[in-house]
């Protein structure tokens, strides 16, 4: 029995609707949550009420998602979409519906969906509602589709995707007709928004099974963006590393292309419309590390004053893939020990080098050279002992110019 209980807002909006007459149930993947004892981060409730009636109910939401029958209620300042019993219609674009038809019958609200540990509803009284097998199928940890998966995959496409981040997220396997029906309609994804794509793709790459990565290209649902195909045991050391978006991309990159299955690793990161930070840091942390990663404190140390801590700790992401662990527990411990890496940690600042005389270039040559010497010498960080070298520095400067 699972001790998770729906947080009171919830459970209030359940209340409201029933008190008016209408049925009412939380949906999809919170039941599935709750079933397996896991905490869910949204709660869907599906009701017989109409969308006007919805609002009628409660004055303060917001037609969100109107035309497909979607309310989103305010309650005690949290919120929840609640949607009307549907069907759906004709699916021309393999992703969403062309309309949708209001219906009074839950089982027929939850035929439509993709599969069926997410065809699951409670209403307030606590008994599940199962129509297609959910709770046996979460038993067997399976991913299985609501019906025939090839029309269900024929609709939506996104829903190959979902199946493999199911897998990855929940731990599952896919049932075999499901993971067929994949192969069949692989080529259908190609016409998905490639921002979707990302977003599944990224789901995966930042779970506990981060190696399902590797089905989703061998059943071809990246062929558009990645050639060829790469072992599950390879990309199971992306799970070692931190659940940090930028590190596991980096992880992931480098290992893709060691493989050959890309080339530019900003190319393949720019066509995913990742965000800027995220394709930079990545990039920036792999280029460090293909040919060599830095092998001790020092040449980690100079690495960050160079490249700053994001990228820095992508770099150590990706040479732990590549080359075996140890790189970011060596950075971790750089970072945690208080030693001098950045102009941050110097103890001596521009203002004080600018009261010996030093402007514009100087001023930063003469930082970065007494940052250079810190990192060497960590001992040596005391203001005293920099602001005599600046002078040393500021001396021979001068005797130059002559």
């Amino acid at each position: 029995m699972s001790c998770i209980t729906p947080p009171k807002y919830v459970i209030n909006v359940l209340k409201r609707l029933e008190s008016h007459g209408y049925s009412a149930y939380m949906v999809g993947g919170c039941v599935r949550d709750i079933i397996m004892n896991r905490r869910p981060n949204d709660w869907d409730i599906c009701t017989s009420a109409l969308p006007e009636e919805v609002m009628s109910v409660f004055p303060n939401s917001r037609p969100t998602g109107i035309k497909h029958g979607t309310v989103t209620v305010i309650e005690h300042g949290s919120t929840v979409e609640v949607t009307t019993f549907r069907a759906d219609g004709e699916y021309l674009d393999h992703r969403r519906p062309e309309n949708v038809r209001f219906i009074t019958d839950l089982r027929g609200d939850l035929e439509r969906r993709d599969f069926t540990v997410n065809a699951l509803a409670i209403p307030l009284s606590g008994l599940i509602f199962d129509p297609f097998g959910g709770r046996i199928d979460i038993e067997k940890k399976l991913i299985r589709c609501v019906g025939d998966p090839d029309k269900r995959f024929q609709e939506d496409a996104l829903r190959m995707l979902r199946a493999f981040r199911f897998s990855a997220v929940l731990g599952f396997e896919i049932e075999a007709q499901t993971l067929s029906a994949i192969g069949k309609n692989a080529s259908l994804s190609n016409a998905l928004a490639i921002e979707r794509v990302c977003a599944e793709l990224e789901k995966i790459l930042l779970s506990n099974s981060p190696q399902v990565i590797s089905d989703v290209i061998e059943h071809g649902l990246l062929s558009g963006i990645i050639e060829g195909r790469i072992a599950k045991s390879e990309l199971a050391v992306l799970k070692t590393l931190p659940k940090n978006r930028s590190q596991r991309w980096a992880g992931l990159c480098a290992l893709l292309q060691k493989n050959g299955l890309i080339n530019y690793i900003e190319e393949f990161l720019f066509s995913l419309r990742l965000d800027s930070a995220t394709i930079h840091n990545s990039t920036a942390g792999c280029k460090l590390v293909m040919k060599k990663a830095p092998s001790n404190r020092l040449e980690w140390k100079k690495l960050l004053s160079r490249n700053g801590t994001d990228i820095g700790k992508c770099a150590a992401a990706a040479a732990e893939v590549l080359y075996g662990t140890g790189y970011i527990k060596m950075l971790h411990a750089v970072m945690c020990s208080g030693e001098c890496y950045s102009l941050k940690r110097l103890s001596v600042t521009g203002d004080d080098l600018m009261e010996l005389g030093f402007r514009g270039i100087d001023l930063g040559n003469a930082l970065y050279a007494l940052l250079d010497h810190v990192i060497e010498f960590p001992s040596d960080n005391y203001k005293t002992i920099l602001l005599d070298m600046a002078k040393e520095i500021k001396a021979d400067s001068v005797k130059h110019r002559r």
